[in-house]
């Protein structure tokens, strides 16, 4: 056993430091599964100036919120192929949608309906839900998990920029929003 005087600590900050130990065992011990709207994410980050680096994304997901699994949701193009085996090694389950070249040149792969399809089938198996997007057509799904305790956080790429729906699971006793913004530093492509 450490003790607070051999670590040179005072009695707050060494009650900090078991805090976040206990949090850490807690999330440690969690099922907690990912469900990220890619394209939603993407084009946040990338209307904020920077660009996300996925597998610290990946990474700062495991660390901070326990997630065992990743879902990541995106339009397949054959062409991405490089960008796909990237994401799977760096930890994500790609769940693709086919997708619809329309005039222009212009790429149409909506994945709110799976991501919502995919959230169900893999909702017995785990604890909670993290849901990354800031697009108020999951409010529903993001509702649901909420009375069902299996809600996590939403994770919102642009606070700023993102849909009044969500804002109503931000409570002064429940807050289930969590921004990406700060994380600039931490997460962007270097």
């Amino acid at each position: 056993m450490v003790s607070r005087k051999r670590l040179n600590l005072s009695k707050k900050e060494f009650a900090i430091a078991l805090g976040k130990v206990y949090e850490e065992n807690m999330l440690s011990r969690k099922n907690n599964y990912a469900f990220v709207d890619s394209q939603n994410v993407n084009l946040a980050i990338q209307s904020l100036g920077w660009r996300l680096d996925f597998q610290r994304l990946r990474v700062y997901l495991r660390d901070k919120y326990g997630i065992t699994q990743a879902f990541l949701f995106i339009g397949y193009l054959p062409e991405n192929q490089s960008l796909y085996t990237f994401l799977q090694s760096a930890g994500y389950i790609c769940i693709f949608k086919p997708t619809l070249v329309l005039s222009g040149r212009n790429i149409k792969g909506n994945v709110d309906a799976e991501l919502v399809l995919h959230t169900m089938i893999q909702y017995p198996n785990f604890d909670q839900a993290l849901i990354a997007t800031g697009d108020g057509d999951f409010y529903c799904l993001v509702e649901y998990l909420q009375k069902q305790n299996k809600l996590l956080k939403i994770l919102i790429p642009n606070q700023m920029r993102y849909s009044a729906l969500l804002k109503n699971f931000s409570t002064n006793h429940n807050n289930a929003l969590d921004f990406m913004n700060p994380l600039r530093g931490k997460l962007q492509t270097r």
